[in-house]
């Protein structure tokens, strides 16, 4: 019993060591559990860092990619040509195979070394269109004799040395004094007196010394050479002569007034195009009523394609920038194709074909080249595009418009897939925001408009047409920075179209304008005015250099 009695209590201390390690146990594991609820929230925090961390990285590599942008902006070249050696790599471009391996050019067979051919001289070339006046250098008769033996001397030969000679402004009043004849006989008969007048030409305006010389001087200073009126206040006192700019913009506003018919001339015929090109750009005017000063305005300019050869560059003044601009503008226009930029308000024109610029989406994958950290995607962007510029360049300058509708189709509409497809395999790898996702979110979003240029040869695949006639304006706002009213607005953008559809056509806009001042008061055919008119003068055209 004793035997039974020590086992029961051996038992009975067993199972309280058993409770006891039990007890341990759950401890243990409660206590483990504790660190695996730590552990997860560690984990978790440590994701959560992760996360920041590469948030603050991708924000990094934004700042450092505008940082660039802007020093490329401050201190960098603006041109965003590609270097000549690029385009012969294109020609070998194929996405595919730089992802599998670097590209490489095999070497020519054989290399041919042009024969080297002197150049001439140019001097000569830009004198050759000017008006010369000979001065002859010769001895006296008397001086004709030889000093050794007393002979007469034979002319050997002549030696010519030529000097170009600009002289400044002129400035001189001339009095147009008008004789007037009445007759006596009917006076004393009591007659109707008889009044005759000399023929005389009408006063550019009324009350005014202003001439048709003086107005088209000073247009041309503003609107061409891009000199504000104060500082030709300045120069007209150096010269002796006290004009104010009061009295040169109120000229200015009044001579376009008088040019206006000639304005809604061009306008008539700018309209009757099938292709156009436009573009905007803000402009200050300080006196708008119920605006204020720092209220945006806008000037457009639309102009014709390079295939019409009566060229018609027209500025229009608005008060802001909305679709019921153009859409107003355009209201009797029946053409196709508007090649503009990405701005929404075109895209509210009806029955119109947009044309995109692929020059914008260039711009920007250049921009991501030169600061982003995305490189290589960036360049492989850039260089299908500028695969499509190299063979449209090309087909440029020796095909006609039909010729370039069919070339692209076989050539240049594979690359612009292909331009695509590349696009789709890597929007995915690249934030939304940096330089590289903002140029292929252009691509994406303008697809349909960039692909304009595979409907119709004449269709550019750029807008530089209406860029270009859109910079002197924006020259000349840097200089004059504002108008001062709507008024002086509209007007700016009158003489604008006259003088640089002028220059589109080749004439001189002084002259063009001094001879259309002095006649379009007196004959009502606007027609014979426009700046591809058979009548206009020959001294208001730009000669030609002759072809050799």
């Amino acid at each position: 019993m004793n035997i039974i009695e020590q086992y029961k209590s051996e038992i009975v201390a067993l199972k309280s060591l058993l409770e006891q390690k039990n007890d341990e146990i759950k401890e243990k594991d409660v206590e483990l559990n504790q660190k695996d609820v730590e552990l997860n929230q560690k984990n978790v925090e440590l994701e959560e860092k992760n996360t920041e961390i590469q948030s603050l990285r991708k924000l990094n590599d934004w700042y450092l990619e505008q940082f660039k942008l802007k020093q490329k902006e401050k201190f960098g070249k603006s041109s965003e040509k590609a270097d000549p050696n690029q385009l012969d790599f294109l020609d070998i471009f194929n996405e595919a195979e730089i992802i599998k391996e670097p590209i490489v050019i095999e070497p020519e067979l054989e290399t041919v070394v042009k024969e080297h051919t002197r150049k001439k001289s140019k001097k000569g070339k830009a004198l050759e269109n000017l008006e010369t006046q000979q001065v002859h250098y010769d001895l006296a008769d008397e001086e004709k004799i030889c000093d050794v033996c007393g002979e007469p001397l034979t002319e050997m030969k002549t030696e010519t040395r030529k000097e170009l000679v600009i002289k400044p402004a002129e400035t001189y009043v001339v009095e147009h004094i008008t004789h007037v004849y009445s007759c006596r006989n009917c006076d004393k008969n009591g007659l109707d007196g008889f009044i005759k007048k000399a023929p005389h030409p009408k006063a550019l305006m009324e009350k005014s010394f202003v001439s048709p010389e003086l107005l088209a001087y000073v247009m041309n200073q503003k609107y061409t050479l891009a000199q504000p009126l104060y500082r030709q206040e300045q120069e007209f006192h150096r010269l002796g002569i006290e004009l104010s700019r009061q009295n040169l913009s109120n000229w200015i506003i009044k001579g376009s007034g008088l040019l206006k018919p000639l304005y809604e001339a061009m306008k008539s015929s700018l309209l009757k195009e099938e292709l156009l090109h436009a573009d905007e750009t803000p402009l200050e005017v300080l006196n708008e009523p119920g605006r204020k000063a720092t209220s945006k305005s806008y000037v457009w300019v639309y102009r014709t394609s390079e295939y019409n050869n009566n060229p018609v560059v027209l500025y229009e003044y608005t008060q802001g920038r909305g679709s019921v601009f153009p859409k107003n503008f355009l209201k009797d226009w029946q053409g196709k194709y508007l090649h503009c930029d990405g701005y929404v308000g075109y895209k509210k024109l009806e029955n119109v074909t947009l044309c995109g610029c692929l020059v914008h989406a260039k711009r920007k994958f250049h921009e991501a080249v030169e600061a982003s950290l995305n490189n290589e995607i960036a360049k492989t962007g850039e260089r299908y595009i500028q695969k499509m510029f190299a063979i449209d360049k090309r087909l440029q300058k020796e095909h006609t418009a039909n010729e370039i509708y069919k070339i692209r189709q076989e050539k240049i509409k594979p690359i612009f897939e292909e331009f695509y497809e590349w696009i789709a395999t890597v929007e995915g790898q690249i934030l939304p925001k940096s330089l590289v996702g903002k140029a292929i979110s252009y691509a994406q979003n303008q697809k349909p408009y960039l692909s304009s240029f595979l409907l119709d040869g004449r269709i550019q695949l750029t807008n530089n047409q209406a860029e270009q006639s859109i910079k002197p304006f924006v020259i000349g706002r840097k200089n004059w920075l504002f108008a001062n009213t709507p008024n002086g607005a509209n007007a700016s953008t009158i003489i604008y179209s006259i003088i640089q559809t002028a220059i589109s056509n080749n004439l001189k806009p002084e002259k063009y304008l001094v001879y259309v001042f002095k006649q379009i008061q007196q004959d009502e055919d606007i027609g014979k005015y426009l700046p591809w008119s058979d009548e206009i003068p020959e001294y208001c055209k730009i000669k030609k250099p002759k072809q050799k």
